[in-house]
């Protein structure tokens, strides 16, 4: 009986899907709980695995295509239907199939799939009884071929431009257009998530009345704490002590005091979120995304740092799921990781306001009447004016320097 392979129920608000790439090809031998295909939404990409084990009898929807929920992507033909249906034919054969002229004698099954792919039977090896060339031949022959093809055309080009998740297999498709071969251009599709991505950050300037206040830090007091207790820390913990768990518990106890900050614009109304989401923006190599570490409020540093870094392994291995990314009542962005100094960074809807870290440098400062070096960084909150006022903004970029700068009020709540 044929099974039809569906798309997956899909996330909230998701209301459709691309297929990236299949994982297996027409004609292949699948297992149970074998990943399939990927499929990419403007949030995540799903895996959709083999229900049973058995032969992808026929690719539906191909690499490109637009699916949604419940729509079928292929037709599997279970094992033990293939198997008995192959045990058959093969006994029927064995009392019909004579050689006649030099012809390789072949069962119905295996004279299908070669004169499909119009292959030469002679260049395949048998190793069936008395070397009869049977089902699973052809299909590793076919797999050879495929191999040999892709060692030969794979062409790789590298752009700065953000990449589609490609197999190793997968061909890339050349520049659409070479000037005398000096000047090549390479126009390709923008993922799911690279149009999202730009649909909310143009939506986010469009329809919020966005401003950003700037401050500066010292971080000596953090780096102090952490050269001092990083080793116990990490012997207890199995995790290192980061920069990111000073700014969340610092964010989270600004936002404790102003609530307009960690709330939120629906049409009319104003929602006050009495929990705190924290949205970590970290780059994968789909583009940005923003995991949410959920009732950070209720978290230690370690248990923070540890939710930063599952996330992180996470976004590189493409596996975060739409539970990873959803919600968020505040959002924080690290652009000094990159070397970055001084950034605005753009709000990430619905919320209202986004912390921005940036590089610490050691620059000279004036403390009590004396210049002294300090390590610095500046710190961005970009917000949403509808909302939150100017005094409220910088005000509460103030309460975060002054619990970065004397680290006890996080540690005893003051």
């Amino acid at each position: 009986m044929t099974i039809e392979i569906l798309v997956p129920h899909l996330p909230e608000s998701v209301v459709d899907a691309t297929v990236v790439v299949w994982h297996k090809q027409q004609g292949e031998r699948v297992e149970k709980g074998e990943n399939l295909i990927d499929l990419e939404t403007d949030k995540v990409v799903l895996e959709v695995p083999a229900l049973e084990s058995g032969i992808l009898s026929e690719i539906v929807k191909k690499e490109g295509a637009i699916v949604e929920a419940s729509e079928v992507l292929a037709l599997l033909e279970p094992i033990s239907a293939t198997v008995q249906q192959e045990s058959v034919e093969e006994k029927v054969t064995l009392d019909v199939e004579v050689e006649l002229g030099g012809e390789v004698a072949l069962s119905p099954a295996v004279r299908r799939l070669i004169n499909e792919h119009h292959l030469n039977p002679h260049d395949i090896k048998g190793t069936g009884k008395q070397d009869r060339i049977i089902k699973a031949d052809v299909l590793t022959f076919l797999e050879q071929q495929k191999e040999k093809e892709a060692s030969v055309d794979k062409i790789i080009i590298t752009t700065p431009t953000e990449s589609r998740i490609l197999r190793e297999e997968e061909k890339v498709v050349a520049p659409s257009v070479v000037d005398d071969g000096l000047r090549p251009e390479q126009r390709v599709p923008m993922t799911r998530l690279r149009a999202k991505v730009a649909e909310r950050l143009l939506q986010a300037q469009q329809n919020a009345a966005m401003l950003t206040t700037f401050n500066e830090v010292n971080m000596d007091a953090v780096m102090s704490l952490r050269k001092q207790y990083q080793g116990r820390f990490q012997d207890k913990h199995d995790i290192k002590l980061g920069f990111m768990s000073f700014f969340v518990k610092a964010s989270i106890e600004a936002l404790k005091k102003f609530p307009a900050i960690n709330a939120s614009i629906d049409e009319n109304d104003i929602l006050y979120h009495g929990y705190y989401d924290i949205g970590i923006a970290v780059t994968s190599p789909r583009g940005l995304v923003v995991p949410v570490v959920k009732d950070a409020d209720q978290l230690d540093f370690a248990g923070i740092e540890k939710s930063i870094n599952g996330f992180g392994l996470k976004a590189r291995g493409g596996t975060l799921s739409y539970d990873d990314l959803k919600g968020g009542t505040f959002t924080i962005t690290n652009g000094g990781i990159f070397g970055s100094m001084l950034s605005t960074p753009i709000l990430n809807p619905p919320q209202c306001a986004i912390l921005g870290m940036h590089g610490i440098k050691d620059r000279v400062v004036v403390e009590e009447g004396e210049m002294v070096i300090r390590p610095m960084m500046y710190l961005a909150l970009s917000y949403d004016h509808r909302l939150v006022d100017g005094r409220e903004a910088v005000q509460f970029l103030v309460m975060i320097k002054e619990c970065l700068e004397s680290p006890a009020h996080l540690l005893l709540n003051i």
